[in-house]
């Protein structure tokens, strides 16, 4: 498998109600080009993880509309796009879409946390697209079974590929499925609707002194 491939396979995906920034185009927010932005922003972003030999994996839920239907990244906003070559050398995603820069709280939790790691993990979704509700695109819902269905082999091959080892689940909604994997699995709360306390409690046992010391100049960048 490689970045391309997979990329490729992931653009193949096309479900009723569900956004797939790697071949949908949002009339709305995307430039004309965003959907090939976005692949190439995967594609160098798993190549750059393929080389740092990142083992563990953050697993979150799905996309969300604020933050990974616009970057086509996992747990990843626009606001934290200009990081990314100081973690995963070799990545440096582009704006897929029109007008200022989107944020999102979850977005800065998580790399608050990514940003303080020696190796940083590879970002995921256990459904790497942005379920929707009827007629309603900018909204969040929980995907489906069936629609997950669409993508377990995908996420086998993900993780086969790069030899993933543990699996931290971001939010027990990623905690059954990723024990399907057969390896390490850690979940902490979702920073979300009032967890975020306790998801930096949850990092901070897992991580300990791995965990560089934050810094203001940090804190403001990210928030």
């Amino acid at each position: 498998m490689t970045p391309r491939s997979f990329v490729t396979a992931l653009a193949d995906v096309q479900l009723h109600g569900v956004f797939n920034p790697y071949r949908d185009q949002c009339a709305v927010h995307d430039l004309a080009n965003a959907a090939a932005t976005r692949r190439k922003n995967l594609r160098d972003y798993l190549a750059a993880v393929e080389e740092l030999g990142t083992d563990t994996l953050w697993m979150g839920r799905d996309l969300g509309y604020r933050g990974g239907r616009r970057t086509g990244l996992a747990l990843t906003d626009e606001a934290r796009l200009p990081m990314f070559a100081a973690h995963y050398p070799g990545s440096a995603p582009s704006k897929a879409t029109k007008g200022p820069s989107v944020a999102e709280r979850t977005a800065a939790e998580i790399w608050a946390v990514l940003s303080r790691l020696e190796l940083p993990p590879l970002l995921w979704n256990v459904f790497p697209f942005h379920p929707h509700e009827p007629d309603d695109p900018m909204t969040n819902r929980r995907f489906a079974a069936r629609e997950l269905s669409e993508v377990t082999d995908l996420n086998n091959i993900l993780i086969t590929w790069l030899g993933i080892k543990r699996i931290v689940c971001i939010g027990q909604d990623a905690t059954s499925y990723a024990a399907t994997f057969g390896i390490e699995v850690e979940c902490v709360r979702h920073p979300s609707y009032g967890g975020v306390n306790e998801f930096r409690q949850g990092m901070q046992r897992i991580y300990g002194k791995q965990m560089k010391p934050a810094t203001a100049s940090l804190q403001e960048a990210l928030f």
